[in-house]
């Protein structure tokens, strides 16, 4: 098992379904490091160390431990209702959403909505967003007017890895 294989494990358990290894996310997402090795070791070598490894070198920094690195929990891109504890933010003028080209029609007609997820995940740069667009084909990058929609009442929150999170961008807030 490679580590990027044991990290994506990962993070199906500890964004969708903690069920898969027999453990319980507490209400703020944190899973017990000592339950998470176990159930995650019957199917892919894991220990301490490895798990210290993962956390310190995943690109997207999609893991945090608690101080003493007893609990664990994603940073955010959960499909299961939990409250990661996020710190309503205002944004920057503008954001940005990757995605398909395939998506685009769609997008277009009922704007950004965050489908199996608990929120729309936008980027500060439009780098990050080109990143995302293309792990869904030929990339299109929407420029969400985030500064116009937060003076509208909606709110962002800014999870610890960096990506703004709303709960949906309606039509006329994107650009193209």
């Amino acid at each position: 098992m490679s580590l990027k294989e044991t990290s994506k494990f990962i993070s199906l358990i500890l964004r969708h379904k903690p069920e898969t290894i027999g453990i319980t996310l507490d209400e703020h997402g944190w899973a017990n490091v000592d339950e998470l090795i176990a159930g995650v070791s019957k199917t892919h070598p894991l220990d301490m160390s490895t798990l210290e490894q993962i956390v310190a070198e995943d690109e997207k920094q999609r893991y945090s431990f608690n101080e003493d690195k007893t609990l664990i929990r994603a940073n955010q891109g959960h499909s299961i209702p939990v409250d990661v504890e996020l710190e309503e933010k205002e944004p920057p003028e503008i954001l940005f959403h990757g995605t398909g080209e395939k998506y685009v029609a769609s997008i277009n007609g009922q704007g950004l909505i965050p489908k199996s997820r608990l929120y729309v995940h936008l980027s500060a740069d439009e780098a990050t967003a080109l990143k995302v667009g293309q792990r869904h084909g030929k990339p299109f990058i929407y420029k969400v007017k985030s500064g116009e929609m937060y003076r509208d009442g909606y709110k962002f929150y800014r999870s610890v890895n960096g990506v703004w999170l709303t709960k949906s961008v309606p039509v006329k807030h994107l650009d193209q």
